[in-house]
């Protein structure tokens, strides 16, 4: 299971004051508003930044950390990854998962065939799509619905599904 998941990326420094935007990779922008920290990776490594203040505009979050005030300092910022911890990440319902979490789980059947491992999560209007992979095999597309997913333990690192006609 990832212990880190990416809620933005900076895209540029915003004004002169060491304010950057982000574009949000999480479905709730207004999460940032109760974030306290962000772990800043720039592919060496994380470090921790506090967070000092938070506005939004358009379809971005413009940010300030607190002890960064100048705009050179967050010029080296330019895509950056900002992660949060899983105690920072949000509460998850009843059968709900992290993508993260998912990818790379064992998919068998409800009769007990190993389909392949989930290699991709595609999000569309109505439901999630799980994209299972196998070796020497045409890539298979499950619905994330109640009749296709039988039993998922993310511990265990597998899912059991029920294929409905027509999915193969």
């Amino acid at each position: 299971m990832e212990d880190l998941f990416q809620v933005g990326v900076i895209t540029a420094p915003h004004g002169v004051r060491g304010e950057v935007k982000v574009f949000p990779t999480t479905d709730d922008n207004a999460r940032f508003k109760n974030l306290k920290t962000v772990l800043l990776d720039q592919g060496r490594g994380t470090r921790e930044l506090e967070i000092e203040g938070v506005k939004f505009f358009k379809n971005m979050v413009i940010l300030k950390f607190k002890g960064i005030d100048d705009r050179n300092d967050v010029e080296r910022m330019r895509q950056a990854k900002l992660l949060v911890t899983r105690e920072n990440a949000v509460e998850l319902g009843k059968d709900e998962y992290f993508i993260a979490d998912l990818i790379g789980i064992q998919v068998v059947s409800d009769e007990g065939e190993e389909l392949g491992t989930i290699s991709d999560v595609l999000q569309t209007g109505a439901n999630d799509v799980y994209v299972v992979s196998k070796d020497g095999a045409k890539d298979l597309l499950i619905p994330a619905i109640h009749a296709c997913i039988e039993n998922v333990d993310v511990a265990a690192g597998q899912m059991e599904v029920h294929l409905l006609p027509g999915l193969r």
